[in-house]
């Protein structure tokens, strides 16, 4: 059982068509299993990733605890006259590896960290950090800030995202980093040699090329400026390298 997640419920008929206009991913994948996606700021940034989950004509949405105020705030104010409920529920989530067991969901970022349950399914003890580090997965509070903007976080690689939807919230803004631009700063995985706090300053050649965030076995999580991320770099006592 994971006590830092917070699940939601959208309830009514009418329920995948007012995520449809909000969230960075296709609704319509519900059909499938899991929904990654995340809700943005007019202005294309980050303000809560979560997962959507299916249950009949509602939808679950399984959001880190800390952001759970927030985004029911949001959709209430985006709700306007929809015929939609949004109530917070006691289910909680469940996580696993291997194959999903009956009523569970893959996780739709990376098959190695395994399976979501909703209804009471065992869980598996893991160390889900090493696991997200390996996979090049970010969190919220950590990698994942308010200043995030998702494609230079890696959503479309960890199917956070749908370019072929249409129109959602900050819609604009990560359409054309997607088509018009050139991703110049990222997170990436870097091997680290030594330790250094995560939020530490990425130096090389005297210059801050980034920040480094989550790490384990030898391995870390970080936001780097390309163009400057060659070779050995610095942070705090550590080196690092990016992989």
């Amino acid at each position: 059982m994971t006590s830092d997640r917070v699940v939601l419920q959208v309830s009514g008929a009418e329920a995948r068509d007012f995520l449809q206009g909000l969230v960075t991913n296709d609704v319509t994948k519900l059909d499938q299993g899991l929904v990654y996606a995340a809700l943005l700021t007019p202005q294309g940034k980050y303000r809560a990733d979560f997962f959507l989950v299916p249950r009949g004509e509602d939808v679950l949405i399984d959001v880190a605890a800390p952001l759970a105020d927030d985004l029911t705030r949001a959709l209430m104010m985006y709700k306007l006259r929809s015929p939609v409920e949004i109530s917070r529920t006691d289910i909680t989530v469940t996580r696993g590896l291997g194959d999903a067991p009956e009523g569970a969901f893959a996780d739709p970022r990376d098959a190695s960290l395994g399976w979501r349950g909703y209804d009471g399914q065992p869980g598996d003890e893991a160390d889900w950090d090493a696991l997200r580090v390996a996979a090049g997965v970010p969190t919220s509070g950590i990698e994942l800030t308010p200043d995030t903007y998702i494609l230079e976080a890696g959503f479309e690689r960890l199917n956070g995202v749908d370019f072929r939807k249409g129109c959602y919230v900050g819609q604009e803004i990560a359409a054309r980093m997607k088509h018009k631009t050139e991703l110049r700063k990222g997170l990436v995985r870097v091997a680290v040699v030594g330790n250094a706090p995560v939020g530490t300053e990425i130096t090389a050649g005297g210059k801050s090329v980034g920040v480094l965030y989550t790490q384990s076995g030898g391995e870390g999580i970080a936001y780097l400026r390309f163009d400057r991320a060659e070779g050995e770099m610095t942070a705090g006592e550590a080196t690092v390298t990016r992989l």
